[in-house]
């Protein structure tokens, strides 16, 4: 085996302690050789608790460190392009968390920077690298479920209680289609591999939460007709599926994107006039699959399954979806052909 890509985790997030570090930890070509914090304390803590070699008390101290190959950035939204970009100027390739920043402009700048360092940028949509997904493509590329008519997704939770949450600051880029919509929108992307036309957005703003939308129902359309519905919201039950439909059949994700239970991620549900089955994909760990991605990318050529071009159209549609909520209209989405980045 070569040697292993050096990732530097900027932040002690949640999803990097729980979720990102376990991942790359499991994963075949990745390691995690250095955790950064502005609270020292906090970075010592969790770097002992992973058995991590370094740990630094700024993020500028990470950025300095030779022996860092790559960062994984899951700083609060506002954050992203800052860091990116110094990132990158430091030579370090980039891993940053969904949305890659709040407006298309901020993602083609990091883009831009990031190419004239020779370095490369993704943003950590991890539920598209596991395997299921190549299955729900195949099964629907087979015509099991027929012509392709419409997806529905929902990502849902409620945390309504915890306002001093990042989520809940429109200055720090909170809101629940920044925070949990960019999945169904990613995803519906990448099952009709096209961009969306428009999009008419209705949400509901929460002046306990620095009105931020805190529960938004969406359409968005398509060419040849098709269209995705969805939901996304911070105040009410939790759900976190996707439902594509067909003129034969439908398919069902039941746990589309969720990353605390990897033993339900594998589950497919086909439903056609012929019955029902369940297909079960095995139990991936979709964050160790998107670090070694990252590592095939750097270290041997390969292109990025998901490169800044795809982080650029999904925040064009994003952009959208929040302009339509905000003022209660449908959105026309100009194609991005019109200003292509070319890695």
């Amino acid at each position: 085996m070569s040697r292993k890509l050096r990732f530097g985790i900027m932040s002690t997030a949640r999803i990097a302690r729980n979720a990102m570090i376990p991942g790359i930890l499991k994963s075949e070509r990745c390691e995690v050789k250095a955790v950064a914090s502005r609270n020292k304390e906090k970075a010592a803590e969790l770097a002992k608790r992973y058995h991590i070699d370094r740990h630094y008390g700024s993020y500028d101290e990470l950025l300095h460190d030779p022996d860092i190959d790559a960062v994984y950035i899951p700083l609060p939204n506002h954050l992203h392009k800052i860091w990116s970009i110094k990132a990158a100027e430091a030579g370090k390739h980039v891993l940053c968390e969904k949305p890659a920043a709040l407006t298309e402009a901020d993602v083609r700048e990091m883009a831009e920077v990031a190419k004239a360092h020779d370095v490369l940028f993704a943003e950590a949509f991890m539920y598209r690298y596991h395997p299921k997904h190549a299955r729900v493509r195949e099964i629907i590329e087979s015509g099991e479920i027929g012509e392709l008519r419409g997806i529905h997704g929902s990502f849902t939770f409620n945390n309504a209680s915890d306002k001093g949450n990042v989520r809940y600051s429109q200055e720090m880029g909170g809101g629940s289609i920044y925070d949990v919509g960019c999945y169904p929108i990613s995803a519906a992307r990448m099952i009709y591999g096209q961009e969306p036309r428009a999009v008419t957005a209705h949400a509901f703003f929460s002046e306990e939460h620095d009105g931020v939308d805190m529960m938004v129902h969406g359409l968005m359309e398509f060419g040849s007709g098709l269209g995705l519905t969805f939901e996304c919201g911070m105040w009410t039950y939790s759900r976190c599926s996707l439902e594509i439909s067909g003129t034969e059949g439908r398919i069902e994700l039941p746990c589309a994107f969720g990353w605390e239970r990897m033993e339900h991620m594998s589950q497919i549900c086909i439903h056609t006039p012929k019955g029902s089955r369940e297909e079960k994909v095995g139990i991936y760990n979709h964050f160790a699959l998107q670090a070694d991605a990252m590592a095939a990318a750097v270290m041997d050529g390969r292109p990025l399954p998901y490169g800044p071009d795809d982080s650029i159209r999904n925040i064009r549609a994003i952009e959208a979806c929040l302009r339509s909520a905000r003022t209660s209209s449908r959105i026309e989405i100009p194609p991005v052909e019109d200003k292509p980045f070319h890695a």
